[in-house]
């Protein structure tokens, strides 16, 4: 990721608002690490409100289970960071809400809570429209906590664009 200044996701968030428009999509965000950063920069663009459902910010296990209904079985045995735990919640965000297209972000933006298998700066990223099957991907992100963030925002942004264009 070159660019991810505050302009660059702007610019990204404006792209994303007229191919919601066009393709007449309805978002929805299902967040972890970013903490609702993606729905800041979505809801930020004017006129937004025609284009984006909801945004949900899950950190705890609890949460992810309730609002995005991901398994209890899937956190046990893969942990929130995983490829599963993500497509469970792009997916439960859509079956949640009346939104067409879905983005879930899930990382370890530290400085702390990095592990050998799954060190700061893991973030998996999933995206899915409403009867098609997700499509999930890992980043290995370096920088401080707010890099990492910054990072995963882009690129969360940068595959909603590619989902609807």
């Amino acid at each position: 990721m070159t660019d991810v200044s505050d302009a660059a996701l702007q610019r990204l968030a404006e792209r994303i608002g007229e191919a919601a428009r066009s393709g007449h999509h309805m978002l929805v965000t299902a967040e972890s690490c970013t903490g609702g950063w993606i729905a800041k920069t979505l809801t930020d663009i004017p006129g937004s409100s025609g284009w984006f459902e909801c945004g949900l910010a899950a950190y705890s296990y609890e949460a992810k289970q309730a609002l995005l209904s991901v398994r209890p079985q899937t956190l046990e045995q893969f942990g929130a960071v995983s490829r599963e735990t993500v497509i469970e919640m792009v997916s439960g965000a859509l079956a949640n809400t009346g939104a067409t297209v879905a983005v879930a972000v899930t990382g370890i933006a530290g400085p702390g809570g990095g592990t050998a298998d799954k060190p700061v700066g893991t973030v998996w990223l999933a995206w899915k429209r409403r009867g098609g099957y997700p499509k999930a991907e890992v980043l290995h992100l370096d920088g401080d906590r707010e890099a990492v963030r910054r990072q995963s925002v882009a690129a969360a942004l940068q595959g909603l664009l590619g989902l609807m264009e």
